[in-house]
């Protein structure tokens, strides 16, 4: 398959008269959906900005690669847009873009497709063709430039394949050491892969492949695409290498490269800093790898080895400690929804059938206490310990969260659990690291779990259980005891929080307050879960309204983009509103916050309860006063509608 059956001349735009990131995603998508090449424009957004929330997609030197894998796409399809007066893309080089390629893949797209996919990711780093593609003005001639420079790659593949000589198997010492003494080239291997898999693992392995072949180093690369692992680095290669390159933004099996030096850094680092990364790999210039999942350097201390892969990418405490809390939280989410709906269904059953009827016992038994429900708080304290000491300190960390469940500890005791084993694994690597070598193989299977489990279990049992128990029981009864006054303050607060950074942590953590509550209160009337529902409601509703009602005040791709966040936002998807904050932050973000906030607080002025954890307006018939739940939303969304079509300019003096 040619890049051009991908590139069609229909949904080639040649003058992008979009200025901002989002106008240029909508003038795009606009552009696959007249084309017939997408079926759903809403959902194929909703993945675009989603991955464009994993890291930018601006990937520097005038350069734009929007892209998403989704159901929504009927036909692989690549847009070229060109701008001429440059876009405000978030670019990794902070310089705007002028060129972009948005690249619709279906789900289950076959493997011709994203092999031609990752040769158009590839041309990408090719300066002059670049600035050929700068030059063109009708798209047949972009057509004609693909042609001919896919012809000329291919024939280069051909001959280097004809002129590859057969290697003998080698018979001296393949070790690193042995290899750069004998005065051959330096070899290293490299990882690459990105959480889509479409376009920046390939232009991560061309770069580094280019980088390297300037600089006189032999490297293997291993593409982590979306068909999986590619050109599988081999033991052997591993075990010559001087050193290890993983440049990518999901996980890869790092367990192979237990012992050696590895580098770990974000994607966008293999295209834009690859000779940074080749020096270092060469030079050994990296923290030593250890397959439990801690890096410790040779001559250094293991905190410094990680501090060594933070710079240039990595995260800091704070990061760390949101990051572990949120794979916790997000592993445990679907044992929430899930569980939590089925549990509110049998609350409507029960009003209709009775308490004794089979159905509602069914429901309440799968979703409740004895089904989804029972597992929420191992899960959660598992997966937290998981994502601090690898797989040793996930049984530790549910077991853990077992003890805080039985303590009557609630969602309190089990983030303590999650972080307690998580770090009380890391705790026995640094205190069993001076054993012989001949007990290397019983720390994983032996010492671990054994140690980790009783250390964990019996901090829990006599210190974390009781006292996390007796801060959960006096929340609760706190709660409980709220006066109109205090709990109407309380759902303002945690309204407005869900839109201060909608999806973030602010946001999470209301969030997580209120799935706090709802699971470990033993009254599951969801009367805070109606505050943050309504309140991560209000946003997208209130962009909608305000783009249908003050149309002066946006551009034509900002109204057709408005509309779909009515489908948002009753579907209580705060994010929708995030490419209007990220425009436009002071108007858009005060004004969603005040309309939230007043949502959140209605809630709680009317004693609503929503005993289900999502759902938005599909599960508004489960609350205790439907109508009045729906009021508050409409009220906050109505209030930001208002303040930020006031406080807008109109588009014109702009």
């Amino acid at each position: 398959m040619r890049i051009t059956d991908l590139m069609i001349k229909e949904t080639m735009i040649m003058d992008l008269q979009a200025v901002t990131k989002d106008a240029a995603i909508d003038e795009m998508i606009n552009s696959l959906a007249a084309s017939g090449r997408i079926h759903d424009p809403v959902l194929f957004k909703e993945m675009i900005w989603k991955r464009e929330g994993e890291s930018s997609t601006g990937i520097g030197g005038g350069i734009g690669m929007p892209h998403a894998k989704t159901s929504a796409v009927k036909e692989p399809t690549v847009v070229f847009a060109k701008s001429r007066k440059g876009v405000d893309f978030e670019s990794l080089d902070g310089e705007p873009a002028y060129l972009f390629f948005m690249i619709a893949a279906p789900e289950g797209a076959g493997s011709m497709h994203m092999k031609t996919l990752a040769a158009l990711s590839r041309l990408l780093i090719d300066a002059d063709f670049i600035q050929k593609l700068m030059d063109t003005e009708t798209p047949e001639k972009v057509t004609a430039l693909f042609d001919v420079r896919q012809d000329e790659e291919e024939e280069q593949k051909r001959r280097k394949e004809a002129a590859k000589p057969v290697k003998a198997a080698q018979q001296h010492d393949p070790s690193p050491a042995a290899a750069l003494s004998s005065g051959e080239k330096p070899f290293i291997v490299a990882v690459t892969a990105c959480p889509t898999g479409i376009a920046h693992t390939f232009m991560a392995e061309d770069a580094l492949k280019k980088t390297a072949q300037r600089m006189g180093v032999d490297i293997r690369v291993e593409t982590n695409g979306s068909e999986g692992a590619n050109q599988v680095l081999t033991e052997e290669e591993i075990h010559r290498a001087a050193g290890v390159i993983v440049a990518a933004d999901k996980n890869v099996d790092m367990a192979r490269f237990n012992g050696k030096p590895v580098l770990q850094r974000p994607v966008s680092d293999g295209i834009r800093k690859s000779e940074e990364l080749i020096t270092k790999a060469v030079a050994g210039d990296a923290p030593i790898y250890r397959s439990e999942g801690v890096a410790a350097g040779a001559s250094r201390s293991g905190s410094d080895a990680q501090q060594e892969n933070v710079k240039g990418g990595g995260r800091g405490i704070g990061s760390k400690i949101y990051k572990d809390l949120m794979n916790g939280i997000s592993h445990m989410l679907p044992f929430v929804v899930g569980g939590g709906i089925l549990l509110a269904i049998s609350f409507l059953f029960e009003q209709l059938a009775g308490t004794e009827h089979p159905t509602v016992q069914l429901l309440q038994t799968i979703g409740g206490g004895g089904g989804a429900f029972h597992f929420l708080i191992p899960v959660l304290a598992g997966f937290i310990a998981l994502s601090i000491g690898d797989r040793p300190a996930l049984m530790p960390g549910m077991v853990g969260g077992f003890l805080a469940l039985n303590a009557n500890s609630g969602f309190l005791g089990g983030l303590a659990a999650g972080f307690l084993a998580g770090y009380v694994v890391l705790f026995l690597r640094r205190g069993l690291k001076g054993l012989p070598k001949a007990l290397e193989g019983l720390k994983p299977i032996l010492l671990y779990p054994v140690l980790g489990l009783l250390i964990t279990g019996t901090i829990m049992y006599y210190l974390f259980g009781p006292f996390f128990s007796w801060i959960n029981t006096g929340l609760i009864d706190f709660l409980n005891n709220l006066g109109t006054g205090n709990a109407i303050i309380l759902g303002l607060v945690l309204g407005g929080m869900m839109a201060i950074d909608m999806g973030g942590p602010f946001n999470k953590a209301a969030y997580t307050f209120a799935i706090g509550v709802f699971t470990s209160s033993g009254n599951t009337d969801g009367a805070w879960m109606a505050a943050v529902m309504a309140g991560g409601m209000v946003p997208p509703l209130a962009i909608a309204l305000s783009t249908t009602f003050s149309k002066k005040k946006y551009t034509e791709q900002e109204r057709k983009s408005g509309v779909t966040n009515y489908v948002m936002g009753l579907s209580f998807i705060t994010e929708g509103a995030i490419p209007f904050a990220a425009a436009d932050p002071l108007r858009v973000l005060t004004s969603c916050i005040l309309g939230s906030a007043v949502a959140g607080g209605l809630t709680q002025l009317w004693s609503i309860n929503v005993p289900a954890p999502h759902g938005g307006i599909f599960v508004a018939a489960l609350a205790n006063h439907a109508l009045l739940f729906l009021l508050a939303v409409v009220i906050g969304s109505v209030i930001s509608a208002l303040v930020l079509s006031l406080w807008k300019k109109p588009i014109e003096a702009k």
